[in-house]
């Protein structure tokens, strides 16, 4: 079993910057892809991003593209989300995820396309 854990949240203004961390308890676990999902209160958990670990593509809700990126560090142990231009509505508990058994990419935009869950980290934007 791996433990995912996030970092980098916090609260700022609207048009500020935050770097969110996505660190595993085993770095170097095999994985097909990494994802970042939000959920907002009394909302469903929603699609952020998507990182393929085989090569690199990535993948973007259509309110977060342009502003925000995925990524993840060379020694791939550390995945990224960096949020520029941050807006009131991107208010939500951030989460990542890692796809560990289905590598079929038209998963990865739904929970369900993920078996490994990070406990969360708040975000929160101010007007």
């Amino acid at each position: 079993q791996v433990q995912l854990v996030e970092s980098g949240g916090g609260l700022v203004q609207a048009g500020d910057s935050l770097r969110l961390s996505c660190a595993a308890s085993r770095p170097t676990f095999s994985r097909f892809a990494m994802g970042w999902f939000r959920q907002a209160p009394g909302e469903e958990r929603e699609f952020v991003a998507a990182l393929s670990w085989r090569n690199d593509n990535t993948y973007y809700a259509d309110s977060v593209k342009g502003r925000f990126t995925i990524s993840r560090d060379g020694a791939k142990t550390t995945v990224y989300l960096q949020m520029n231009s941050l807006k009131p509505e991107d208010t939500a508990v951030y989460y990542c995820a890692a796809d560990t058994m289905s590598g079929y990419g038209s998963r990865w935009f739904a929970p369900a396309g993920y078996d490994h869950w990070g406990q969360g980290t708040q975000v929160t934007v101010s007007s």
